[in-house]
């Protein structure tokens, strides 16, 4: 594991230099999901997180396949979507060691995707059980604070929750459910959400980014 980390670092570290900066991207899957949700939403991320916290992110955000070898050239990737999602045996197994070997993985339920990840995520890690994060984990107290998940959206009157999957102690898998994180980071006319809404979406998405960069 530990030589696999090394590897993993140094392509990241290739990856880094040759841009000149960090390259977050989004992950595409199958099952008729729309993996392609909230286009805006990452790049607004980006621009937020370069402008307060200098963090000098690439503003180009691709798509890249589960089971593709470029997942290993971003040491962050969002997923999102309303609905089906499916990993086949190979893709699992992909998204499992780009994981273990150092990456992460944000997966935002953009409402409907619940029921299909969380059977997606135990062909990833079998052994492993979503585990809710307390409002004390570090996550949540980067350079902003917060006492959980802001809600951005209502659908079913849930409260919003933020589940990992945890591995040696290391967050390895963000999921985060009821609160429609990355709809905060569109385009303001998308959803027309306020200017307070928003700027809690923001703060908490660069949280996540600060984070997965420093865990």
């Amino acid at each position: 594991m530990k030589c696999f980390l090394l590897i993993f670092s140094i392509i990241i570290s290739l990856s880094v230099s040759a841009q000149g900066s960090y390259q977050l991207a989004v992950l595409k899957y199958s099952g008729g999901g729309d993996y392609y949700a909230n286009p805006t939403a990452v790049p607004n991320l980006i621009q937020f997180c370069n402008n307060n916290l200098a963090m000098n992110i690439a503003t180009d955000v691709p798509y890249v396949e589960v089971g593709s070898p470029d997942l290993f050239l971003f040491p962050f990737i969002h997923m999102t979507g309303h609905g089906n999602v499916v990993f086949s045996s190979s893709e699992a197994e992909n998204l499992r060691t780009y994981l273990r070997g150092g990456g992460f993985l944000h997966i935002d339920d953009n409402y409907g995707m619940d029921e299909f990840i969380r059977v997606e995520l135990k062909k990833v890690f079998p052994n492993s059980e979503l585990v809710e994060l307390p409002f004390d984990h570090d996550v949540f107290h980067q350079k902003y604070d917060f006492n959980g998940l802001p809600k951005i959206h209502e659908h079913d009157g849930k409260r919003s929750q933020a589940f990992g999957i945890i591995e040696d102690g290391r967050l390895l898998c963000l999921y985060t459910y009821e609160t429609d994180l990355s709809d905060g980071w569109e385009n303001t006319e998308v959803h027309n959400d306020s200017k307070n809404k928003r700027e809690l979406a923001l703060k908490m998405g660069a949280n996540i980014l600060m984070f997965a960069f420093m865990q």
